[in-house]
């Protein structure tokens, strides 16, 4: 039998509190992160990305006690992001009880710190963010800085760069899709996802399972996350929290 895609939470950290915005701006605020890691234990979820995104403006550690609290009390694979710039930050974070760790800004500014933190810890615990938004001409941009900064670098090669030096997955999101529930941007995640071979994560855009299933059918992504499509219910985008269930997943794919 064929494994089924993970299907992965990515949920945005700011301060203390979880947020969710749309096209990287316009942030509300959902909750409380452990009440919600809690939901979410007792919906079996395959794994979840935490990305705190005032992390790299900050310029400061992580607060790796309060990361600690969140993850012991998560039953499922923890990753984060934000901020991290060196080796000793990613060896704390996986002390704090993580198992992955999300790097983007300083990838792109030091992408030997790929390769070092590859062949530190191991690539399968080192995952690459590319946030990109479409250019007028069609064409694609990588941004940092949590979508603020952009940079000249072309997503394809990027990501090739990215395999070469040693990451184990990458997560591509599209800023233009990012918390409208419309879709994936399947021609983007297409691109990347057959320019490398380690697995792609596809983010950015999911409302409907029928989302993931075109994201990974259609692509050649090997998983989905969304953070909308988890946490809104409703078109008032309700913050209620879900997940569909192991048969809900297998009927789809």
């Amino acid at each position: 039998m064929m494994m089924r895609p993970r299907i992965i939470p990515s949920l945005l950290l700011r301060n203390s509190g979880l947020v969710k915005g749309e096209k990287f701006k316009d942030y509300k605020y959902l909750g409380d992160p452990i009440n919600i890691v809690k939901i979410f234990n007792e919906k079996e979820v395959d794994e979840i990305f935490l990305l705190d995104i005032g992390a790299t403006d900050s310029g400061g550690e992580p607060r790796y006690d309060f990361l600690q609290d969140i993850a012991s009390e998560a039953f499922f694979p923890l990753g984060y992001g934000g901020g991290l710039k060196n080796c000793e930050q990613i060896r704390k974070i996986l002390s704090s009880g993580f198992e992955k760790v999300s790097i983007n800004t300083a990838a792109v500014e030091n992408p030997g710190f790929i390769k070092e933190a590859a062949q530190t810890f191991g690539s399968s615990t080192i995952v690459v963010s590319i946030d990109v938004k479409k250019s007028f001409l069609g064409g694609y941009t990588v941004f940092t800085h949590s979508g603020q900064k952009k940079t000249k670098l072309k997503v394809t090669e990027w990501a090739e760069q990215i395999e070469d030096l040693g990451a184990g997955e990458i997560l591509i999101n599209s800023i233009d899709q990012d918390g409208t529930m419309s879709g994936y941007d399947l021609a983007l995640i297409e691109q990347v996802a057959s320019r490398v071979k380690i697995p792609v994560v596809a983010a950015g855009g999911a409302g409907t399972l029928q989302h993931m299933v075109e994201a990974v059918q259609k692509t050649g992504a090997s998983a989905a996350a969304a953070g909308s499509f988890f946490v809104f219910q409703g078109p008032h985008r309700a913050v209620l929290v879900s997940y569909p269930t192991d048969q809900e997943i297998r009927d789809h794919f």
